[in-house]
């Protein structure tokens, strides 16, 4: 039977028909079961809630002993940068050049590592609130601070009409019951909102499209993303992928974080920025900073609006006023700058828009609501005024402060102040405390009185004790660094006279001038031990180098040649204490006095000098210093005095014309800076006395191109006549106007260089006296071209001698700045010996504490350990270990200038101090020391050198000391002008103080806890 075709096609198209209806089907059902699966997972998050946390879940940290490979920092983010995270490879790295080392850091996971290389934000509990915290050595707080400052802790201190209101607001799923696995990262309505806007955006740039975000996704872009921003779809993925990881990081049911995340958010929202607060993060800080209202307050008035008795008109007015800030804030965030540094008036018109939606949608009471748009939304025009700090108890924790700004570089207190930083430092706050009480207790004359502050060399009954300022530092001897301990003053101004000013101390300078004298005698003894008998004999001092003279005869004689002993011998040296001789130093000829009168005609030894303080006998020692550096045996000065044909002479005078020189037009631009030429011939002319030569002289040196008709107006104005004929001028211009420079000064009796520079002015007028000085450099030597004459051999030996003294002064100073000298020269005077040249009482410190360690210059450690990023996976610990002991003093010289020290408590000027500090086992702590009295005067001389005019500018008197083998510093009184010439107190005032509290004070030092073997 022969079968149809016709049946055969349509039987094989119906077989197509039915493939395609069914692969068309299934391809239905398969996108509809895609479809439903997406809609459950959306709704439940059962499959993401099991991926995200098994994810997360190996994204852990922990923190071990040294420095970790296994640790990576975040790249950008405002948090992370406001917190130091950021920049703390820089901080590590900066602290290691400085002596601190790692010792605990974070290690990071493989997982969490690969998360933070994949560009995600690391899942770990970040900290809401965080700051600078600085400690004691005993781990009490001396300051914290916290950003933002007003937070809630918990969830359940948040008002629910706040966490409603923010929920409507931002994310009105977030805190649904069900699913419990809810990904807080995406809420499917406004997910699939926003996709459909950007997909409309996409075809009209002009429409406006959401972002989408949820609160958690909110916080991650704003802690993480650079500049709080999210610039790209990447962006975006990132915020949603951290949040999520975040999420699921301790397990599938998420309500937990989820409450956490409103605390987050309520906790750290940025709010913009307002001059006089800086950054505003979170509610609490916006309420406090916009609108002046105590976070405390607000949350009080807004949890009781959930009560069954309607609340009274006055209440719900509050509670209105109070909601109505919060909320607004809530939008705010949206725009912070527009709305919150506005007008205002759109941050209202979207505020009543809300409440009026949250009145319809439930979320307020219709009273609420109503009594809210009735009330305005007002900022506060002017943040309140800061309570003025107290600078007296904060002084030492300032200065904490500023050395880890300095360590880390980083110049501005309120970035300092938002690190996520503890620094624990050396300080001993009882015994801060107890030093601070008895230093400001002493405005009072009944605490004055008690602590023996009124008598002879003291106070004087009745006198004025507000202008006094005490200061008070102490440092321990620590096993590898010494340990600033107590840093107390008075002055209740930001001011550190510890350390900020350069002050006349007065006799202290006699401790730097002895240590300088043993440091001599024990480099001669290093030269010359070794030197047998008669080589010895050899030698041939300078008869100007007394030194090296007596250190030659006593190793000639001395049955025990080592170090100590001829130590000794020198601090038994005799000097007379005379004040009849003139000293030539310092350019010019000087007279000194005693303190004490009665020390005029004696002859002591430089240990019973040192012991009572006895000028007289430190300025003859600081010259015969002075001498060998100029005519010791390594020197060539006798040579140079000696030899009129030295080549050298000529160099050393050229240098001495251009030091002098300099210094005078120093003086002048000082005197004429910024005067017009009118007002500085004027000026010029009242110095001089008129004449006609001396009038060209300065015409024709100011204004070398001067006309007749110019020096003839000179004269007239001057003389009240002019030359009387052009021919007088002629021979006045060819005269005068030919003259060098020197001679035009001479006959003007002017310094040549201060015409010279009047006529530079005239030229340059806005020239600065660098730009003077490069000019000048061949009128400087003109101008002493008469020296470099061979007929003045004497004037030239003068001005020689003149420059090997600041030749040896400088290496004076080189030494003292060895030793811990603060200041970059050194007057070049046999004064400096008794504290012409000034000192800080912390470098005083410093040296003492270079004699009680043996000679070996310890770092000063103020802050031991710094810790970042605490309980973070950036962890960081760092501890000081410091540069090792720099050795800067033979120990023999370290232990006889102790030994002096010592002297000076038993029977010096400081003896009223000895016993008074008894130890734990009854028996008296040696004490030693070095007082001294400053005045700073300011004396206006006539030509003949009279005073004629005197200005004290302060008073100080010090005491540097030492306690035991353990303790050292200085304690200062000091009073400045115009009060200072009121005082005659003495060195006896500090160390009476220093008797005073001392006994107390001990007691606190040693008690345990605060050692160098604990925190320190």
């Amino acid at each position: 039977m022969l079968t149809n075709p016709r049946y055969g096609l349509i039987a094989r198209q119906s077989v197509a028909r039915f493939r395609t209806v069914f692969w068309l089907g299934a391809a239905l059902a398969g996108v509809a079961a895609l479809v439903a699966f997406a809609v459950d997972e959306l709704k439940t998050s059962r499959l993401q809630s099991a991926l995200w946390h098994d994810y997360a879940r190996d994204a852990r940290f922990s923190v071990d002993a040294g420095a970790s490979a296994a640790i990576r920092f975040p790249h950008s983010g405002p948090y992370d940068e406001r917190l130091g995270y950021r920049q703390l490879p820089n901080y590590i790295e900066r602290l290691q050049a400085q002596g601190y080392v790692l010792t605990r850091q974070a290690r990071m996971s493989p997982r969490l590592i690969e998360l933070h290389e994949r560009g995600l934000f690391g899942p770990y509990r970040e900290k809401n609130q965080a700051g600078l915290t600085v400690s004691d050595c005993r781990a009490q707080t001396l300051l914290r601070t916290r950003v933002p400052q007003r937070v809630y802790e918990r969830f359940e201190e948040v008002p629910p009409l706040l966490v409603n209101a923010l929920l409507f607001v931002e994310d009105r799923h977030l805190l649904d019951a069900q699913p419990p696995q809810r990904n807080p990262a995406i809420d499917p309505e406004r997910f699939a909102k926003a996709a459909l806007e950007q997909m409309h955006r996409a075809l009209d740039v002009t429409r406006p499209a959401s972002g989408g975000s949820t609160l958690a996704t909110q916080i991650e872009k704003y802690r993480h993303s650079p500049g709080g921003r999210t610039a790209s779809v990447g962006d975006k993925l990132r915020q949603m992928a951290s949040a999520s990881l975040r999420a699921y990081q301790d397990g599938d049911d998420t309500l937990a974080r989820r409450r956490q995340i409103v605390v987050d958010y309520l906790d750290t929202v940025p709010l913009a920025a307002r001059p006089g607060f800086g950054e505003v993060h979170g509610l609490g800080d916006g309420l406090w900073t916009w609108y002046g209202r105590e976070f405390g307050e607000v949350n009080r008035l807004l949890a009781d609006t959930g009560g069954e008795t309607a609340p009274s008109d006055e209440v719900l007015r509050r509670q209105a006023v109070a909601f109505k800030q919060a909320l607004s804030l809530m939008i705010a965030q949206r725009r912070p700058s527009q709305h919150l540094l506005g007008n205002g008036e759109g941050l209202t018109r979207l505020t009543d828009s809300y409440l009026r939606l949250m009145g319809d949608a439930g979320i307020i009471a219709p009273a609420l609501r109503d009594a809210a748009l009735a009330v305005p939304l007002q900022q506060q025009a002017e943040l309140p005024a800061a309570p003025r700090p107290d600078f007296v108890q904060r002084k030492a924790v300032n200065a904490l402060r500023t050395h880890v700004s300095t360590l880390l570089d980083v110049p501005r207190a309120y970035d300092l102040e938002r690190l996520d930083l503890e620094a624990e430092t050396s300080l001993d706050n009882e015994a801060q405390a107890l030093a601070i009480h008895a230093l400001t207790r002493l405005r009072t004359p009944a605490a004055a009185k008690s602590a023996g502050l009124i008598g002879d060399h003291r106070l004087d009954p009745g006198a004025n004790l507000s202008p006094l300022i005490y200061s008070f530092t102490l440092y321990e001897r620590g096993a590898h660094a010494n340990l600033l301990r107590v840093q107390a003053d008075n002055i209740d101004q930001p001011f550190d006279v510890n350390q900020g000013a350069r002050l006349d101390l007065g006799s202290t300078a006699k401790l730097r001038t002895l240590v300088s004298y043993l440091e001599l005698v024990a480099e001669l003894h290093e030269r010359w031990v070794g030197l047998d008998a008669p080589a010895l004999s050899a030698l041939k001092p300078s008869d100007r180098d007394p030194l090296g003279t007596w250190a030659r005869q006593y190793l000639l004689h001395a049955k025990d040649r080592s170090l100590a002993p001829m130590l000794e011998a020198a601090m038994q040296r005799r000097y007379s204490a005379s004040e009849g001789e003139a000293f030539f130093t310092g350019g010019g000829l000087h007279h000194f006095e005693n303190f004490d009168r009665t020390h005029a005609a004696a002859s002591m030894t430089v240990q019973e000098a040192f012991n009572h303080s006895v000028n007289l006998v430190f300025i003859r020692l600081m010259r015969d210093i002075v001498y060998h550096r100029m005519f010791g045996e390594a020197t060539d000065g006798q040579r140079l005095l000696q030899d009129p044909a030295d080549p050298r002479r000529r160099e050393m005078l050229a240098r001495f014309a251009d030091n002098e020189g300099s210094a005078y037009l120093a003086r002048f631009h000082r005197k004429y800076k910024g005067k017009s030429a009118a007002e500085a011939e004027a000026l010029l002319l009242r110095g001089v006395r008129p004449s006609a030569p001396r009038l060209a002289s300065v015409l024709f040196t100011i204004e070398p191109e001067a006309g007749d008709a110019q020096l003839d107006e000179l004269l007239a104005r001057k003389l009240g006549r002019g030359a009387g004929s052009p021919r007088a001028l002629r021979a006045l211009r060819n005269t005068y106007a030919g003259l060098s420079l020197a001679d035009r000064g001479y006959v003007a009796r002017v310094h040549p260089l201060e015409l010279w520079l009047v006529g530079f002015l005239r030229q340059q007028p806005d020239a600065t006296l660098a730009q003077a000085l490069d000019a000048s450099a061949r009128e400087r030597q003109e101008v002493y071209a008469w020296l470099f004459k061979t007929r003045h051999k004497s004037a030239q030996d003068r001005r020689i001698r003149e420059l090997l003294e600041r030749d040896a002064f400088a290496q004076v100073h080189r030494s003292w700045q060895r030793l811990g000298y603060p200041f970059a020269s050194l007057t070049p005077s046999y004064a400096s010996a008794i504290g012409a040249s000034g000192d800080r009482p912390a470098a005083l410190a410093e040296l003492m504490g270079i004699l009680v360690n043996d000679g070996a210059r310890r770092p000063v450690q103020r802050v031991g350990a710094l810790h970042f990023a605490r309980d973070t996976p950036y962890e960081s610990r760092l501890e000081q270990r410091g540069p090792a002991a720099l050795q800067v003093l033979p120990p023999e010289v370290a232990a006889t200038a102790r030994r002096a020290l010592f002297s000076v408590v038993r029977e010096g000027t400081a003896r009223r101090l000895k016993g008074a500090l008894v130890g734990a086992d009854g028996r008296a702590i040696e004490i030693g020391g070095k007082t001294g009295t400053g005045d700073h005067r300011y004396e206006l001389r006539g030509r003949g050198g009279q005073v004629i005019a005197e200005r004290k500018i302060g008073r100080s008197a010090t005491f540097v000391f030492m306690i035991g083998d353990r303790y050292y510093g200085t304690i200062l009184a000091y009073v400045r002008e115009p009060h200072a010439a009121r005082y005659r107190f003495t060195s006896a005032l500090p160390v009476q103080l220093l008797k005073s509290f001392g006994p107390q004070l001990l007691p606190v030092l040693q008690r345990n806890g605060c050692g160098d073997n604990g925190r320190s």
